[in-house]
């Protein structure tokens, strides 16, 4: 996206500052950038944010800012109000990507430790025109979702947040700072987002250019050039694996032939998955690696489930691709599945079995895309 900028303004830029992942990053001739820490923040992403911060208020009236707003931002634009440390931000961050909460409950959260999620950016850049070219990677493309919604106005609140807290039990584990800071602002002693009525949104414009629903259209697009009879199923998948898997499986079990083709059923969206044990793997793979033993006797099967972004979790794979013998031959090698998924080890699992889907970094996040062929 910042490439696309840069060759279409070129000169025109006056200033900017972008924030990407480690090993993300590129040359840019008008534009500076920092590389930082995903999905948990770090002290790279503090510092790349206060640097966007810092750009964002010195714009005035007479500027045209444009925003480009991509999967991952809300944990890569790292900020936190006083009183919290980094290492708290952290701990929250760690606690909510592995509780089961989805996308819009961990980013409700977000907005209400930050200063420039939920529409606080929008709020520094008034009154500059801004226009935001946005990249989705929530379920139902919601602007006040995707990146924490800094430049969209905000409908969730303090209250809100401590409602999530309390639904996933993690008040006793949250840092005490993070836990007070929610209280107070959930009492009125600390001012709340800005809500959607606010005036600082009369001058900012907000287009969303990629989704998850366009990736699907492309790829049913592209199947049906290979041959397939191509169903696209969902794009809001974002329940946790095991309702996902048994959704999949159900869809797959009710698809009846209606020609000589081979048909391809596409699924989109970012289902979740409550992490036990300390293995290494993302939730598509944990996904690939639970179908896997629910299709071992189904030589007809074979399914791909993958993050458009390259990465699955804090690995280099962007998912796996399982059949019939992918749990076979597990168990041929002393291999039990249901070990790894029970340890949530699913990239050890297709390590040794087979299976991974590597890509390298893709440059776009509109969540994932699971592909089942059914021959």
């Amino acid at each position: 996206m910042s490439r696309g900028v840069e060759k279409v303004l070129g000169d025109k830029i006056t200033n900017g500052h972008v924030v990407t992942k480690y090993g993300h990053g590129m040359n840019l001739n008008y534009l500076t950038l920092t590389e930082a820490g995903h999905p948990i923040p770090d002290a790279e992403g503090v510092k790349g944010t206060q640097k966007i911060v810092n750009i964002a208020r010195k714009a005035t009236e007479d500027d045209l800012v444009i925003c480009l707003i991509s999967g991952g931002a809300s944990a890569l634009m790292a900020d936190f109000p006083e009183g919290v440390t980094l290492d708290d931000l952290k701990r929250t961050n760690e606690l909510l990507t592995k509780c089961g909460a989805n996308i819009t409950e961990i980013n409700t959260v977000r907005k209400h430790l930050s200063k420039i999620k939920g529409g606080q950016l929008a709020r520094i850049l008034f009154p500059a025109t801004t226009v935001c070219l946005i990249l989705s990677d929530v379920v139902g493309d919601r602007l006040d979702v995707i990146a924490s919604g800094p430049t969209v106005g905000d409908s969730s609140s303090f209250a809100d947040a401590l409602t999530i807290i309390d639904k996933y039990s993690l008040q006793n584990r949250l840092p005490s700072s993070v836990l007070h800071y929610l209280l107070e602002g959930a009492d009125g002693s600390i001012a709340d987002t800005p809500k959607p009525d606010n005036p600082v949104f009369q001058n900012v414009h907000n287009y969303i250019i990629g989704s998850n629903g366009i990736a699907l259209e492309s790829s049913a697009k592209k199947a049906e050039e290979l041959g397939f009879e191509t169903h696209t199923v969902t794009d809001s998948i974002q329940e946790d694996v095991t309702e996902t898997a048994n959704f999949i499986l159900k869809t797959i079990n009710n698809q009846k032939p209606t020609g000589n083709k081979p048909v391809c059923l596409l699924f989109g969206g970012e289902p979740t998955v409550k992490v036990s044990g300390k293995g290494l793997g993302g939730r598509n793979q944990h996904l690939a690696l639970y179908l896997a033993t629910k299709i071992c006797c189904k030589k007809n099967i074979t399914i791909l489930c993958a993050g458009t972004d390259g990465t699955d979790g804090p690995t280099d794979a962007a998912g796996a691709v399982v059949d019939y013998e992918t749990a076979t031959k597990a168990v041929e090698k002393g291999i039990d599945p249901n070990h790894y998924l029970t340890n949530c080890d699913s990239y050890r699992f297709f390590q040794q079995v087979g299976g991974h889907i590597i890509t390298g970094n893709t440059g776009t996040n509109v969540m994932d895309i699971i592909v089942a062929i059914v021959q």
